[in-house]
């Protein structure tokens, strides 16, 4: 009977784990910790920034709202995601809806909470988070446009929640997060086009049902030239320094990414390039610490000692 109980809290946590999308999660704490160490505190130590509490705060409470907003947008979406992820769906179910939506209150509880002891700025900034999401999940996304616009911007605002705390807002900083917005509604609108018969189905008007697949990849493909011109952009700026790699590849993998949109109809087709799309942003995470690699190499030396 033992054996039986912890098997089903094994399958209760790893279908939490997936509605919340832990690998997202565990990406974005990498993310913000990458950016603070290289990027806003280039004279501190590795030990220094990774311990510091308030920044620690900061990264908890975007943890706790971001996985409650995924939280709400599995409870939104369960039809939709029975018909374009049966297998995801099934496992997501394994946890009660009710259950769920207690642990969605618990978690925007706890990062509002944890935002106060970073500052009524910090806490603010994560309620106004909370309610976009919801609002997002209960009304906005189903209209093509403005869904669509809201979701890059839910989805990269977590990012740079640290350029707040840090207080740093240069204009490299600006160009790059424009980068990442260009690639993110890329993403999201080859996801809409990878899960048209779902939204159909949730009478979801995203932008390919619409205004139609042919429209959609044309955005695309637009949206992606401008991603490129703003690569360029960033390559001229010495502070990019060995990450101007990551961008060189980024050119390329973005013109392929275009090409085969542009031949793709089918529903695994737009899969392949929604994951190719994932994997750049990821990469483009981790050379993170290639923006200067005699600082990579400092900071290591440092902590050593």
């Amino acid at each position: 009977m033992k054996g039986v109980n912890k098997t089903s809290l094994f399958y209760k946590l790893f279908s939490l784990l997936s509605v919340v999308r832990g690998y997202n999660i565990l990406v974005l704490v990498i993310a913000q910790y990458l950016v603070s160490i290289y990027i806003f505190s280039p004279k501190k130590s590795i030990t220094t920034v990774v311990f510091d509490l308030h920044l620690f705060f900061v990264v908890f409470s975007t943890v706790c709202v971001v996985a409650g907003g995924y939280i709400i947008n599995n409870f939104y979406d369960v039809k939709a995601d029975i018909i374009n992820r049966p297998i995801k769906s099934g496992l997501d179910n394994y946890v009660k809806q009710e259950t769920k939506l207690s642990i969605y209150f618990f978690l925007n509880f706890i990062g509002v909470l944890v935002g106060f002891l970073v500052s009524w700025k910090a806490a603010l900034f994560f309620s106004i988070y909370i309610f976009g999401i919801w609002f997002y999940s209960h009304k906005l996304k189903r209209y093509p446009l403005t869904g669509l616009i809201t979701a890059t911007l839910l989805t990269i605002l977590p990012f740079f929640v640290t350029f707040v705390y840090f207080r740093n807002f240069s204009k490299i900083i600006f160009v790059h997060a424009f980068f990442l917005f260009l690639v993110i509604m890329v993403r999201e609108l080859v996801k809409d086009l990878e899960n048209m018969k779902g939204a159909v189905a949730s009478n979801y008007k995203t932008f390919p049902v619409a205004y139609g697949e042919k429209n959609t990849k044309k955005l695309s493909i637009f949206l992606i030239i401008l991603a490129i011109i703003t690569i360029f952009i960033l390559l001229n700026h010495p502070a990019i320094s060995s990450m101007k790699y990551y961008f060189y590849a980024a050119v390329v993998s973005l013109f392929i990414i275009g090409f085969m949109l542009f031949k793709s109809s089918k529903k695994q087709e737009y899969t392949i390039l929604h994951n190719t799309l994932k994997i750049l942003l990821l990469v483009g995470v981790l050379s993170l610490v290639l923006i200067d690699s005699s600082l990579l190499l400092d900071k290591v030396i440092e902590t050593l000692k």
